[in-house]
């Protein structure tokens, strides 16, 4: 795929590679309208961000977008004709894969770029500064929820005005933790992402609370992950304190005891090398991979010549780009990771739906037609440097530079994978429009075309849709969305943060099956 490159041709049409036989709808098209920068005349009306064929494609022959297969045709297909659900399929191409052969050197930055982030005893630099109460299972989350209420802010009521340097306190709750095995791989999965919560540079301090008859634990929990209580991570069960009434007096007077100590830290420059960036995209329209995506991938680029990292995940929208991945990867052991990966999601979805499918409804309305197609424009989030580090769900993210996690493609699990991995800041393009936000980790959202941004300005940080209206370039608006990383990092509110959004996109990746 070209690196960061859009070439318009004209205003209606959008051409992503010269030996691509479909373009692009810029804007809605009539039937009958001749185009003549492709030398081609609409044979259907053909809605913006869909495909228009630019040359006769016979029955079973490749349909190319971004210059890659995302698809084989149907039946035959006329220049001029709209190509999508009626007369493109995925098919089976294989991928053909290479190691190594697109590593590049990443140019040093003449002046490092700098945050003002929160400095951890342990090191690490947070972007914001939350109290937590983590259920380890779904029994206690209402008194986990019952918790974090005694700190809400509600009708000009502020609990936490005597701690400004404090953005909140949440409640962590989920639907797993009993009704599992605790020796298969979604148990260790399901501990590892508590864990990474309850460590998570984010957090100032956290309550761990049970029931106490679970399958998970505290003391399994506790003793598996390594944590340790003290005075900023303490943990109770329902069944030992006496009932919801004894342990929500618990949470507050643990919370009261925290409050202080969390408040007391102070925003300080640090190098952008701190700040690790998990990377979404939902709601995914035939533009998310020539605006939005791309442009985060610029930016990609940039965090990643200042030391920083990017973390790429959603394994089911890898499917049809893979080959690609492995081509950046730097050793044969992180490419085999890539090949492995695809495999396993392979054999999932032959268990489980009998082929590979990563599109919804929206997604076909928006003009993407086929797994490959959706999977291309997706990778572009990632930029165009080196593959560092491959890590599974939740683990701890260890690498600089551009990495990946394998989560799966539901932006909830995916980011909640991330953030227990390290991840400080979610990046999260749209094409269809979403209402997504994250904790403790804030969430930038970047909409793909102007319109979408106009129509939900409440929730879109970032209009990347000037890209297609032609006033601002790739390059250009990636530097825009790598300042606005580092504003964010800063202390920044972003729109999902202003209305709250975040404790129940919290979505464990449940793996094991409920006994």
């Amino acid at each position: 795929m070209p690196e960061h490159t859009v070439q318009f041709v004209g205003r209606r049409t959008l051409r992503l590679h010269p030996i691509d036989n479909v373009v692009i709808a810029a804007r809605p098209l009539a039937a009958a309208l001749h185009l003549e920068e492709e030398r081609v005349t609409t044979v259907d009306a053909v809605a913006a961000g869909h495909k228009l064929a630019t040359a006769a494609i016979g029955k079973g022959e490749p349909v190319r977008r971004y210059g890659q297969i995302v698809g084989f045709a149907t039946r035959p297909i006329a220049p001029g004709e709209h190509v999508h659900l009626h007369n493109l399929a995925a098919g089976d191409a294989a991928a053909q894969y290479e190691f190594g052969t697109d590593l590049k050197t990443v140019p040093l930055p003449k002046q490092p770029a700098t945050f003002l982030g929160i400095r951890r005893a342990d090191g690490r630099v947070a972007t914001r500064n939350y109290l937590g109460v983590l259920s380890t299972v779904n029994c206690s989350a209402t008194v986990a929820k019952m918790i974090a209420d005694r700190f809400r802010r509600f009708r000009g009521h502020d609990p936490l005005a005597r701690w400004p340097n404090v953005d909140a306190v949440v409640a962590l709750t989920h639907p797993g933790g009993c009704g599992s095995s605790p020796f298969g791989e979604g148990y260790g999965v399901f501990q590892r992402t508590l864990a990474g919560y309850a460590r998570h540079p984010n957090f100032a301090g956290i309550l761990v609370v049970g029931l106490g008859c679970e399958v998970n634990q505290i003391q399994f929990l506790m003793n598996a992950q390594r944590l340790q209580e003290g005075t900023m991570l303490a943990t109770m069960n329902i069944q030992d304190i006496g009932g919801t009434q004894a342990i929500v007096d618990w949470g507050e007077r643990r919370l009261l005891e925290m409050l202080p100590v969390a408040d007391a830290v102070r925003r300080e420059p640090v190098g952008a090398d701190h700040l690790i960036v998990g990377l979404q995209c939902g709601g995914s329209d035939g533009f998310s991979g020539v605006t939005a995506n791309p442009a985060l991938g610029a930016a990609v680029d940039l965090l990643v010549a200042h030391g920083g990292t990017g973390v790429l995940s959603e394994s089911p929208e890898l499917f049809g780009a893979q080959h690609l991945l492995t081509r950046r990867a730097v050793s044969r052991e992180v490419a085999d990771k890539v090949v492995a990966c695809i495999d396993w999601w392979q054999a999932y979805f032959a268990r489980h739906v009998g082929k590979v499918v990563n599109t919804a409804p929206g997604n076909f309305e928006g003009g993407l037609t086929t797994s490959p197609e959706k999977s291309l424009g997706s990778f572009a989030k990632g930029g165009t440097t080196n593959l560092t580090g491959f890590f599974g769900y939740a683990e701890p993210i260890t690498a600089k530079g551009f990495v990946y996690m394998d989560t799966p493609s539901y932006d909830p699990v995916s980011v909640t994978g991330q953030i227990a991995g390290g991840a400080t800041l979610i990046c999260f393009t749209t094409g269809r429009g979403s209402a997504f936000g994250s904790v403790p980790a804030p969430c930038l959202k970047l909409a793909t075309n102007t319109p979408l941004y106009r129509k939900q300005l409440d929730d879109m940080d970032i209009n990347c849709g000037d890209i297609l209206d032609g006033t601002a370039g790739i390059e250009e608006t990636g530097r825009r969305i790598f300042e606005r990383m580092l504003a964010v990092a800063s202390g920044e509110r972003t729109k999902s943060e202003s209305f709250g959004y975040g404790e129940l996109e919290f979505s464990p990746w449940l793996i094991e099956p409920t006994l």
